[in-house]
């Protein structure tokens, strides 16, 4: 099965720059094309795509609110959204994310991140650029709120695992570093995510960054 994309940016010349890179990829398709975010969101729910690609700044509705309309907190079964702009603002960045974004990527990144963001969201991961991470670990390393307590303590090896993720390790790279099995990474992860009542590693991050795990 290939998986379904839904691109929605106010420019035509980005919609079809995208189309092109997503519909070269062999497991890949593009599914729809929206100029502003109502139209994102209409296409959306009428669709059902795997993965969403949006702008931020978009007529109508921005995609920040367009996310939000769609994968917010008290949305079932959300699509996996990608944020792609021009706008390097980590109040962008952080809104995105809080607001149920699994990725976060420039529009000069690359084709190759492009393809990249879109499996990683499409099987659950997340990645935002490394040039934004790096800084918003930084800019979060100082919590301005405190963070929600998890439903119960998290295991020592459990923060091990909340770290790495906040770092942007991959699940292998997570095993290898701890020495443990691939199927023992991801019990720890469904644990954190029940404790923590989040929904991906995205969410897990922004949960460690407001913790100061990431100091």
């Amino acid at each position: 099965m290939a998986i379904r994309v839904l691109i929605a940016d106010d420019q035509e010349m980005v919609r079809t720059g995208f189309r092109m890179i997503v519909d070269s990829q062999p497991d890949m398709e593009v599914v729809g094309e929206a100029a502003d975010g109502a139209e994102a969101v209409e296409l959306a729910r009428r669709l059902h795509p795997d993965v969403c690609l949006f702008d931020i700044r978009m007529p109508r509705l921005d995609g920040l609110a367009a996310t939000r309309a769609l994968a917010g907190p008290d949305v079932p079964d959300p699509p996996r959204i990608v944020i792609v702009t021009t706008f390097d603002m980590d109040e962008y960045v952080y809104g995105a994310l809080r607001g149920g974004a699994v990725g976060f990527l420039l529009k000069d990144s690359g084709p190759a991140l492009l393809v990249e963001a879109v499996r990683a969201a499409a099987s659950g991961g997340s990645l935002v650029s490394p040039s934004i991470t790096v800084r918003l670990l930084e800019h979060l390393a100082r919590p301005s709120a405190a963070p929600r307590p998890p439903s119960e303590p998290l295991t020592d090896r459990e923060v091990d695992v909340v770290r790495l993720v906040a770092r942007g390790r991959t699940n292998e790279e997570i095993a290898a570093e701890l020495f443990v099995s691939l199927s023992t990474v991801k019990t720890h992860l469904g644990n954190v995510h029940r404790k923590l009542g989040t929904r991906n590693r995205v969410e897990t991050a922004a949960w460690a960054w407001e913790s100061g795990l990431t100091a």
